[in-house]
């Protein structure tokens, strides 16, 4: 699977060797509809991804994390290969956009304002 199988909410925010960073709907998280920091965000990275900037990654491996908030992340899948990696990315975001992924399992103190208004983005409602 490549990045053209891409639901069109999704957006490639950067693409590199060793990354690669969609965003959902950043037309809609702009700091005044909803708070920029909880812009959905899946980020595919070549070594495990840190919290601490700077860090290193370490490995060879892919990984795919989906973050809904700064604390609030899901790591989907470890893989060998950056084209699996996409794909599991891409099943990602099109199973989010669909309204498919059960986003509200990954809080521990749900937000519910908050998380019926991205039901309601993401066809859930």
């Amino acid at each position: 699977m490549d990045l053209e199988a891409l639901a069109e909410d999704w957006t490639v925010w950067n693409q590199t060797d060793r990354e690669l960073i969609l965003a959902y709907r950043p037309d809609v998280f702009d700091s005044e509809a909803f708070p920029a920091p909880c812009l959905p965000t899946i980020y595919l990275t070549r070594g495990k991804r840190t919290r601490r900037p700077g860090a290193d990654r370490v490995g060879d491996d892919w990984y795919v994390t989906l973050y809904l908030e700064p604390e609030v992340d899901h790591e989907v899948e470890v893989t060998d290969t950056r084209d699996t990696a996409v794909g599991a990315a891409v099943t990602l975001a099109n199973d989010f956009a669909a309204g498919d992924f059960d986003f509200r399992a990954l809080y521990q103190v749900p937000r519910e304002d908050y998380l019926n208004e991205l039901d309601e983005l993401t066809d859930r409602a």
